[in-house]
């Protein structure tokens, strides 16, 4: 095995995890470093075995998400190369030497180090920790479910862990179309809030109309009056997806007391230049993020939201549907902030709808 060959089969395994993979082969998309689409290839590696406390987890499907982004274009920090991406996957389980987990479970895994410290989803295989599975039972199709892990985590942590919110409030979310911000809309609503939502594009009125958003608001500028007129005082939970650009604007829409949330960076701005707390905090409203871990996405939260989908009370905010040799595709679409709900890419093993 070359040196660069053996370099793409790592993952935190190990070297001689790799090794010991023998004549198995998958395909995965590596980034050798940081670039445009054309950065990212399809290649054959080999399957990596997992070493006790992993899980070797057969990809169905697997979502994008902006972060990837980030890395393909060199903003994200502590990368080494080349990496298969992916913060998430969707699929079951081949191996467990542990035994935590038994072959044949459907599975979600996702952040933790995938796809930066070590290789993540965008494969046919993937092996992850065992702290980071996430086990369901679910018969809804593999293109479906491969949108769910990280925008639901996402939104959820962001309204418990971040906002904290509760029934009866208004909740604000800038950057509502992002496949994040849809599914914040969704949860919201189901726990008995009041949304306004921002987005661009005229024409994705109806869109947010469609997951329960109570009232559009076209972002085209300062936004923080017209909230007002419609939240007197301000809202109480702001979720802001867009990043440091609205974010000023955000904390002034929000009540005293009220709490202003970034979880998002769709603008790909990460910092608030010469950021005054004392002047550019008003008073009395509280600023918080949200990253998150797999473990703030609890089994029963990802088990009662799949049920609810496949009840037909829960609508999964999905974009386009692409197969794995469509990835370059896929990134650029998700470049271009057109998709109008969350990217899947299937893998093509057993993941054909």
């Amino acid at each position: 095995m070359t040196r660069r060959a053996l370099n793409d089969a790592v993952t935190t395994a190990g070297v001689d995890a790799a090794r010991r993979a023998g004549g198995r082969r998958m395909r995965a998309v590596v980034l050798d470093a940081p670039g445009p689409v054309e950065a990212l290839h399809l290649r054959e590696l080999p399957v990596p075995r997992p070493e006790p406390g992993w899980v070797l987890i057969s990809v169905k499907a697997f979502g994008l998400n902006r972060s990837e982004l980030h890395t393909r274009l060199g903003l994200a920090e502590g990368m080494t190369y080349p990496r298969v991406l992916g913060i998430e996957a969707t699929g079951v389980v081949a191996s467990c030497p542990g035994g935590e987990l038994a072959p044949g479970q459907q599975v979600v895994a996702l952040l933790g180090g995938m796809g930066r410290r070590f290789d993540g989803g965008y494969a046919e295989y993937t092996c992850v920790p065992v702290s980071q599975v996430i086990a369901f039972h679910s018969d809804l199709p593999w293109s479906t479910l491969g949108a769910v892990p990280e925008m639901l985590q996402t939104a959820y942590g962001s309204l418990t862990v971040g906002l904290d919110v509760r029934p009866g409030q208004t909740l604000l979310v800038r950057g509502g179309t992002s496949s994040v911000g849809m599914t914040a809309t969704i949860l919201a609503k189901r726990m008995g809030l009041r949304v306004l939502a921002t987005t661009r594009n005229p024409d994705s009125v109806d869109l947010l109309t469609s997951v329960g958003v109570d009232h559009v608001l076209i972002d085209d500028g300062p936004l923080a009056d017209r909230v007002r007129s419609l939240a007197p005082g301000g809202v109480d939970a702001a979720l802001d997806l867009v990043g440091t650009p609205t974010l000023p604007d955000c904390l002034r829409a929000t009540r005293v007391h009220g709490v202003v949330c970034m979880s998002g960076m769709l603008s790909n701005q990460w910092t608030l230049p010469d950021f005054y707390p004392t002047g550019d905090i008003p008073s009395g409203v509280r600023l918080t993020g949200y990253s998150g871990e797999a473990s703030d996405l609890p089994a029963p939260v990802l088990q009662e939201f799949l049920d609810a989908v496949a009840a037909g009370d829960v609508t999964v905010p999905i974009g386009r549907i692409f197969q794995l040799d469509e990835i370059r595709e896929a990134h650029r679409l998700m470049e271009e902030n057109a998709a109008g709900g969350k990217i899947v890419v299937l893998t093509g093993r057993g993941g054909t709808s």
